[in-house]
């Protein structure tokens, strides 16, 4: 049996463009409620990962919060090009702190 799941990116074009070279199924959304419609629209077997650019996610937090307890698919803030507020590493860092037990990428503090 194959598990065979798709990647969507869900952000401003200028943000997500590329990551179509790569075969992700990108999804340019101008606002949150544009953002969230699409992420609820992704909400399916075929979608095992979906990265949404950080000034979008920062807009949803319930939407988010929502999906952080869903295994399929998983949400992943990224950064867009207008840069990084912080919230998709510190993300990042609590998913691997949880998987391994301590923080392997700034060290616990």
């Amino acid at each position: 049996m194959t598990c065979m799941y798709r990647i969507g990116v869900i952000g401003d074009y200028d943000s997500i463009c590329g990551f179509s070279a790569l075969g992700m199924d990108i999804f340019p959304a101008d606002d949150a409620e544009q953002a969230k419609k699409k992420l609820r629209e992704l909400d399916n077997d075929e979608y095992g990962i979906v990265y949404v650019t950080e000034p979008l996610i920062m807009k949803m937090p319930e939407e988010y919060e929502r999906f952080k307890s869903k295994t399929i698919p998983a949400v992943i803030a990224i950064p867009s090009t207008q840069g990084s507020g912080g919230f998709a590493l510190e993300a990042i860092r609590n998913y691997v702190k949880q998987a391994v037990g301590s923080d392997i990428i700034f060290g616990d503090k």
